[in-house]
């Protein structure tokens, strides 16, 4: 059987059998993980089980790092430092696959709920790809040399993992990576295709709250009060012509209200409503002028209202702030290059830049910069992705309760088998920063 997650990461992907002396099934050691998934910050299982398995594989081995996390070092002598990262948290979605498989767990949430946990954005792939990449380097230390550092990070879904462990010291601590690499699914992309983008790849974003102050009433006698409900319907209309009228038309950001709360009856004129809103740009220019235009246009709307700077709207940006990932043109060229050497040119992919977030472009923001890279695996099964274009019928998205890879395709089937698993890129990388 091919094991199609026994890959090296996103260097050269490669298709082959796991050997039977490595002891380490990969499918079913993704299909444990898929079936056993943790929530932010409590992924005390998941990091134990990896962590023993690197300890197995010879690897030098740090847990508990900023959380659950997870560092490991492979050292082969000298060279480059690379770093390879890998999330481990899952998220409150309830399963309906149907997969044999299929996550059945509650766990707790932050705030102390029940709630259905399920690998819904791919995370298993990822953890699972890393641990077979480790296994195909450790086979072919004579391929390459340098150092391997293996980060498994918590928390990625909530933006707090990559901030714990550079504020725990990662880059202080381990040897200082020459490079950040890493990868996400796409659940867009058929099995054996890989999406490369230069540059601005992925969003800030930003998570805010407004409480919109009013004076309340009776709803038969609007006139004696400050209604908080047209003044949020006013703002809510405003801040669509943010980015129609207030960013520059080159640029990219998006204003979402997600959610309005307010009143509790049908006569009853509230005296406050919330809003909650997501904020995603590129630029940290275009991110903070769009938070200081809302903060105006707020405060201009309290003001014709007739309300005094006590009852201004209140205004809350959340903590769980994820700054915009960052492609390293260079580096993504070289591993492009290496792609498509390995690929073949039609299963490389340009995509263009998405407003989802990743807090992974954190791990390059720090000084001096590290070269930082992303790119995205396709994680679709063929025939079901063949299905979807023929019949017109959509995929299921990241984070859907219906999301599923197939462990068993075969991801990349039309590697060139001359050069797949040659490990190639690793010396090359070496030699060209």
């Amino acid at each position: 059987m091919k094991i199609i997650l026994s890959i090296l990461f996103i260097f050269i992907v490669s298709t082959s059998s796991l050997q039977a002396d490595n002891k380490l099934d990969l499918v079913n050691l993704y299909k444990e993980l898929h079936a056993n998934p943790e929530l932010s910050f409590k992924e005390e299982r998941t990091s134990k089980k990896l962590a023993n398995i690197l300890k197995n594989l010879g690897l030098e081995v740090t847990e508990n790092f900023g959380g659950y996390g997870v560092v490991a070092l492979l050292k082969n002598g000298e060279g480059k430092t690379i770093m390879l990262r890998a999330d481990m948290d899952g998220l409150p979605v309830k399963e309906l696959t149907g997969a044999p498989y299929a996550s059945k767990t509650k766990s707790f949430n932050q705030v102390g709920d029940e709630v259905f946990t399920m690998h819904a954005c791919g995370h298993d792939i990822h953890m699972t790809s890393l641990i077979g990449t480790v296994i195909n380097l450790l086979e072919k230390k004579d391929k390459w040399q340098g150092t391997l550092m293996i980060n498994l990070q918590p928390a990625e879904e909530v933006s707090g993992g990559a901030r714990n462990m550079i504020k725990e010291g990662i880059f202080e601590k381990f040897p200082r990576p020459d490079f950040n690499l890493a990868f996400h699914v796409s659940a867009d992309l058929p099995a054996g295709k890989v999406g490369y983008v230069p540059g601005w790849a992925m969003a800030n974003v930003d998570s805010m709250d407004i409480t919109i102050k009013g004076v309340g009433g009776h709803g038969a006698y609007p006139h004696t009060t400050k209604d908080p409900i047209v003044m949020a319907s006013q703002l809510i209309n405003n801040l669509q012509t943010i980015v129609s009228r207030e960013i520059a038309p080159i640029e990219a950001a998006v204003v979402t209200v997600g959610s309005i709360h307010g009143g509790t009856k049908h006569n009853v004129i509230p005296s406050e409503v919330r809003l909650q809103l997501t904020l995603r740009s590129y630029t940290d220019e275009v991110r903070n002028q769009t938070i200081s235009t809302i903060r105006r246009m707020a405060r201009g709307l309290a003001e014709a209202n007739g309300l005094s700077k006590e009852s201004y709207p209140e205004i809350t940006l959340k903590d769980e702030y994820t700054p915009a990932l960052f492609n390293n043109p260079e580096l993504t060229e070289k591993v492009r290059t290496s792609f498509e050497s390995a690929l073949g040119k039609e299963n490389v992919l340009k995509l263009s830049p998405v407003m989802g977030g990743e807090d992974f472009g954190m791990y390059g923001r720090v000084e001096p910069i590290i070269p930082t890279a992303l790119f995205w695996l396709g994680a679709v099964n063929k025939k079901v992705y063949d299905t979807s274009l023929r019949e017109n019928i959509g995929l299921p998205s990241l984070h859907s309760a219906y999301f599923l890879p197939d462990p068993e395709a075969d991801y990349i089937n039309r590697c060139k088998s001359n050069e797949c698993g040659d490990y190639r890129f690793i010396s090359k990388l070496a030699i060209r920063f």
